[in-house]
């Protein structure tokens, strides 16, 4: 009866024993699940721009500044523009009472139209221009014809500047290499630096090209293949030697009296 009574304690113990081990697993997953994560605190992570998740949101701002400042380039056909100064003839086949000729551009960029009044062409091409003349004459002529001739404009140029015979600005008449614009433009000086030309080219509004070319190299060995072609609006600048620069301050020499001896 003892002994009965003893394994029937025993028993009891050891299931409430396992009760309690499995009452406290569960607390424990229970407390690690909802706890928070142990990497950092969240003012650390709030504090350090450069921490991991953080600069999700910067990398978008980033690469459009970085696309804002790249340079827009040229097309490669470029159409002309309408500049100050510059005059068309505008013609309308079958209303010829609207015909005007040799409209100027006014130095703000706006003409004086018969009919409907002031129009902003400055910086439009012939076909932009033709479709603004068409809209603004749509409202007193039904599905109008226009033709647009320009009659002065300004003509491609290019500027030499520097140590040149004759700096100027030189209109670009036809295909022009830099060795021509610099014969063109009187030629070298003997304080020019001819292994250091630069020629700076505009790539867009904000932008301007500069390339440092070594004309006495070329000149030296003979061989221009490497001699640009010249585009609108070019500028090439031809910068003093280092015997020049420091000539004023060398001593010149004097011419002394001559005594002739007997």
């Amino acid at each position: 009866m003892k002994y009965s009574m003893l394994a029937v304690s025993l028993a009891f113990f050891l299931v409430a024993g396992g009760a309690l081990c499995v009452t406290q697993s569960q607390s424990s997953s229970t407390s690690t699940e909802t706890s928070p994560p142990s990497s950092a605190p969240a003012s650390d992570v709030d504090s350090n721009p450069q921490a991991e998740g953080t600069s999700s949101s910067a990398t978008p701002a980033a690469s459009s500044s970085v696309s804002e400042a790249a340079p827009q380039f040229q097309q490669r056909d470029p159409r002309y523009k309408i500049g100050v100064s510059d005059s068309f003839d505008l013609t309308f086949p079958l209303s010829p009472e609207f015909n005007q000729l040799a409209v100027s551009v006014q130095p703000d960029g706006f003409v004086t139209l018969f009919g409907v009044g002031d129009l902003k062409v400055e910086g439009l091409t012939i076909p932009e221009l033709t479709k603004t003349v068409r809209r603004a004459y749509g409202g007193i002529l039904h599905d109008p014809i226009i033709s647009i001739m320009l009659k002065d404009f300004n003509k491609p140029y290019f500027i030499a500047d520097g140590q040149v015979g004759h700096p100027g600005k030189y209109d670009l008449r036809a295909e022009t290499t830099l060795t021509q614009a610099i014969a063109i433009a009187g030629g070298f000086t003997d304080s020019s630096k001819h292994s250091q030309v630069l020629l700076f080219r505009r790539v867009s509004d904000a932008w301007v090209s500069t390339q440092v070319i070594d004309v006495k190299k070329m000149e030296a060995k003979g061989n221009l293949r490497e001699d640009p072609y010249l585009h609108p609006g070019d500028t090439i600048f031809i910068p003093k030697n280092k015997i020049s620069k420091i000539k004023p301050f060398l001593p010149t020499a004097s011419v002394g009296a001559f005594v002739p001896m007997y």
